[in-house]
């Protein structure tokens, strides 16, 4: 009688746990490092569409643009294509000094689009077309800083400032970059856009190919409001803290 309790104790204790053992099993692990990007990053912007700006490291000056559409709760490449940094390389957003030539890290939203061309057909994005009266203000000391005016403000000084118009071949077609934008501080940078290649590295900017520019513009739908990650491989400015 006491061997039947014993085994039959010894059943009622595999079977309790048998129906515990899925309980215990470990929830999902975290992403690793075959991962999409987006699905490493701590923060994606909340929206279904991502730009990823990445380099080696902060001293680099060339890197890769890749740009991420959400699918069924999974990030999915859309396209990518080489990218240009500033001519200094790369800095943390937050402490950034203006007239650096250095790209800020960080995660941005992208206000709207823009060029000194048209539109590409089908954009889906809000684009503003830049004529001879377009200025990009980056005067420390004006209240339109880092904003676009039509007609300079006389606070606003043209050596301080970009005629939008003057660079036709960078500027055919950009994105607004919203670094120092929603609230600026006086200092940090403005100006700060996804544009079209120049000669070489840029004064701050993001930059790729016309091509991809126009890939980009194509890709972007502003009700899904997509962001850019901008930051390094590793370290501080790891572009997965974003």
């Amino acid at each position: 009688m006491a061997a039947l309790t014993v085994r039959s104790m010894r059943l009622a204790a595999l079977l309790l746990a048998s129906l515990l053992l899925p309980l215990a099993a470990p929830g999902p692990a975290a992403a690793g490092p075959s991962a999409p990007l987006p699905e490493r990053m701590a923060r994606t912007g909340g929206g279904s569409q991502l730009l990823t700006a990445q380099a080696a490291g902060l001293g680099s000056t060339t890197g890769r643009l890749t740009w991420w559409d959400l699918r069924d709760g999974r990030w999915v490449a859309a396209g990518s294509a080489p990218a240009r940094f500033g001519a200094k390389g790369l800095t943390e957003g937050d402490t950034r000094v203006q007239g650096t030539n250095t790209t800020p890290t960080g995660l941005y939203a992208l206000p709207y689009a823009f060029g000194v061309a048209a539109a590409p057909p089908g954009t889906r994005y809000p684009y503003r077309r830049a004529t001879d009266r377009s200025w990009w203000c980056q005067d420390n000391e004006s209240r339109a800083y880092n904003r676009w005016v039509e007609v300079l403000p006389k606070d606003c000084r043209a050596a301080e400032s970009e005629h939008l118009t003057a660079y036709a071949s960078q500027y055919a077609r950009a994105l607004v970059i919203g670094f120092n934008y929603q609230h600026p501080v006086r200092g940090r940078g403005a100006g700060i856009f996804l544009h079209v290649n120049g000669r070489g590295a840029t004064a701050g900017c993001v930059s790729v190919s016309a091509e991809a520019m126009d890939r980009v513009l194509a890709w972007a739908v502003f009700a899904r409001r997509p962001h850019i990650a901008i930051g390094t491989d590793t370290g501080p400015t790891a572009i997965t803290r974003y």
